[in-house]
């Protein structure tokens, strides 16, 4: 007699979601019949955004930042996904599984939503992105409709180059509310993080850019403005220690005018 038709059906636990769903290697991180016109903007504020991403209350090892990634968030809807400017997600493993790096973000697998969502308006994109679309019967909910009520993204911002407007939303009883700034800046304490607008120039083009503060307002440097901030920091000790040397040597000559001996000084 065959022993393991003896076992109990429930001797066998149920397969998890992460166990039978598609996992980011089955799903294609891009559609190929879909147009994206790449842009120089899109690209260059999306990576200021990453790298100065850096948090107070979680380590490089515990965020993942998204850039123009597919997010499958509906496993009775396997080709159903959207794919944010910017995003990112606190709380999860940098790499996936611990050791890949992500093709795409799919939620039955990864079970944490994005924290903060970025969505680089365009003319294209502006009534989608502000949540002005309606949706169409037998078509994918809306980009508002899942950052709002399906990942239930905690903040959300929306930045348009064109006018330079900048509007910020937080999740508030289930739904998308206007969020305050302080100072120009949305505060979210919860990372211990700011974001407003900063004028200068970065990667030799000045505008205003979406930039990351610390809490209370200082400017989160990218890893070239760190560098060259140590490089004047320490041109400005050589200048000091070079005045310094200068006077001194001015004050010696000095007291050998008036036949004072250094030595008996000391």
């Amino acid at each position: 007699m065959n022993e393991l038709a003896t076992l109990p059906p429930s001797s066998n636990p149920p397969l998890s979601p992460r166990q039978t769903l598609p996992t980011m290697y089955d799903l294609p991180s891009e559609d190929p019949e879909e147009i994206r016109m790449p842009d120089e903007y899109h690209g260059l504020q999306s990576f200021l955004l990453r790298c100065t991403f850096l948090s107070g209350n979680f380590t490089l090892e515990q965020v993942f930042v998204g850039t123009d990634l597919n997010i499958y968030y509906d496993r009775r809807n396997l080709n159903w996904y959207k794919r944010p400017d910017w995003f990112a997600v606190v709380g999860v493993e940098r790499l996936y599984d611990g050791h890949d790096m992500r093709d795409s973000y799919v939620m039955w697998q990864e079970l944490v939503s994005p924290f903060v969502i970025v969505e680089l308006l365009s003319p294209s994109t502006e009534n989608e992105d502000l949540g002005r679309t309606l949706r169409q019967a037998g078509n994918p909910p809306t980009k508002w409709e899942v950052y709002e009520q399906i990942l239930r993204v905690p903040y959300y911002i929306v930045f348009s180059r064109y006018t330079n407007e900048l509007q910020t939303f937080h999740l508030v009883g289930g739904r998308y509310e206007p969020a305050p700034l302080s100072n120009g800046r949305l505060l979210i304490p919860q990372l211990e993080l700011s974001l407003g607008l900063w004028r200068g120039s970065y990667e030799g083009i000045d505008r205003l850019w979406l930039r990351w503060f610390t809490i209370d307002g200082e400017l989160i440097l990218t890893p070239d403005e760190k560098a060259a901030a140590a490089q004047q920091e320490a041109a400005a000790a050589k200048q000091e220690a070079a005045a310094a040397k200068q006077e001194a040597e001015r004050l010696a000559a000095k007291l050998r005018e008036l036949n004072i001996d250094l030595d008996s000084l000391g």
